[in-house]
């Protein structure tokens, strides 16, 4: 097939365009969470900041691998490389594993209600889609 054949849509750019908007703004929350200052601290509650200050350090670094994957697999996308894929399944192997702490080992819920389950629902779901967009822009042709 010739190049022009496997020209992704435009649907494909503005869909990837919008999720790395979404990535980077994951990006920005995860430094935001990183280097929280001590003022900010101040300001919460004491049962956020005992749930904020109780975080093992294996939950900001999966953090880190998911925003940071997502938006690296975002670029790739951009540039239409195949290892956004692989990037895209590390980047939610790291929501996996922040979402098993926020919902399995900590009481995230019990401090922020239970509004507080959609956030991170969506996040998966995001992540889920972004790795089976990857997944076809690879079988249409459309990445290198």
């Amino acid at each position: 097939m010739t190049n022009s054949m496997n020209k992704p849509p435009m649907w494909f750019w503005i869909v990837n365009a919008l999720a790395l908007l979404w990535n980077l703004a994951g990006v920005m929350a995860y430094l935001g969470q990183a280097y929280m200052s001590i003022e900010t601290l101040e300001q919460m509650s004491q049962a956020e900041r005992l749930l904020y200050e109780s975080r093992p350090a294996w939950v900001t670094g999966a953090f880190a691998v998911a925003v940071w994957g997502g938006a690296l697999g975002c670029i790739a996308l951009l540039l239409k490389k195949k290892w956004a894929k692989p990037v895209f399944i590390i980047s939610l192997i790291g929501i996996l594993a922040q979402m098993s702490h926020s919902f399995f080992m900590s009481n995230n819920f019990e401090v922020y209600g239970p509004g507080a389950m959609i956030m991170p629902i969506m996040v998966l779901i995001i992540g889920i889609a972004l790795v089976l967009l990857a997944n076809t822009a690879i079988k249409k042709g459309w990445l290198s």
